[in-house]
């Protein structure tokens, strides 16, 4: 199955990356391996890139779209959460630079079986990044409380009617099993108001982002992942992460922040007494967007944004 990927904001990936041709790069969600293939075709004699992702069909793609870069690519199925334990593995001490590509991939969006879209009627409920997980979509549709599921809509869709969505689907189940996106989007289309159906975009969007969120744990990951990125760098690397909704933004530039600035003394204190030194600094003082042409062929690309830390 062809793993076709996009890679959203490329060029200026490649730019803030600063390759080095003997230098180490990871790309922590390789999807179909396009930011990867341009960050190996720059790579020489010494240089490495190593990438991971946990999805089983990316792996596969990755593998042949890198294939003519043996001698300096290395792909590990994993999530970034595990960086640590991969690279060490690898007898590697430190990267030169760190690519995270957050979100779902165009190939998970467009294969029904995935479960992702929405647009699909007849799709399972599934919702892995990682086909080993047995938890799937269909489970916490079917299985959260009504209490619990208004708080993933809440927190991580966003949605101002996750009370009614939340109430809607408990209703629904209790006649039935909810096994299809099909099922399910009728089932929020049912506790949206019409109007607001017409303007705010598709009804299930929301929903569909926040039970994912919370399926692959994928903030939790985010958030305990970028300090121990930060650590592996070599004094000069850079960490470039591309996010696609406000959510992952936010935990990204509070810790890019946080890294730069870690002092927790009053702002009163004339000097710094609790030890915190700075790990580096931000290289993008507000995020990087896709130009208009970018946002023009690639839809998924309009809601991209680009931070990028600098270790010291």
């Amino acid at each position: 199955m062809e793993f076709y990927h996009r890679s959203v904001l490329l060029d200026e990936v490649i730019e803030y990356l600063r390759i080095k041709s003997d230098g180490t790069y990871v790309d922590g969600t390789l999807g179909g391996g396009g930011h990867s293939y341009e960050i190996a075709a720059r790579l020489a004699s010494g240089g490495k890139l190593i990438g991971i992702d946990q999805d089983e069909d990316a792996i596969i793609a990755a593998k042949e779209r890198l294939s003519g870069f043996s001698d300096f690519v290395t792909i590990v199925r994993s999530n970034y959460c595990n960086i640590e334990d991969v690279l060490a593995e690898l007898g590697v001490s430190g990267a030169d630079g760190i690519l995270l590509d957050l979100g779902v991939s165009s190939f998970q969006l467009d294969a029904p079986e995935r479960g992702f879209t929405y647009r699909q009627a007849d799709a399972p409920l599934d919702m892995r990044m990682d086909n080993r997980q047995t938890l799937t979509a269909e489970n916490i549709v079917n299985e959260y409380s009504e209490q619990e599921l208004f708080r993933i809509i809440r927190d991580y869709g966003e949605d101002r009617f996750a009370k009614n969505i939340a109430k809607h689907i408990v209703e629904a189940r209790r006649k039935k099993p909810i096994r299809t996106s099909g099922e399910l989007t009728d089932i929020i289309r049912a506790a949206i108001p019409k109007k607001v159906q017409l303007t705010g975009g598709h009804p299930a969007k929301r929903t569909y982002q926040a039970i994912r969120i919370e399926l692959n744990h994928e903030l939790e990951v985010l958030e305990q992942s970028i300090d121990r990125m930060i650590d592996l760098l070599n004094p000069g690397g850079r960490l470039c992460i591309i996010t696609f909704h406000s959510l992952e933004d936010r935990i990204v530039k509070l810790n890019f922040r946080k890294n730069e600035n870690p002092c927790t003394c009053p702002k009163d204190f004339p000097i710094c007494i609790c030890g915190k030194v700075p790990k580096g600094k931000c290289i993008t003082r507000k995020a990087i967007f896709p130009g208009k042409e970018e946002c023009e062929e690639n839809s998924r690309a309009k809601s991209a944004k680009l931070r990028v830390f600098e270790k010291y």
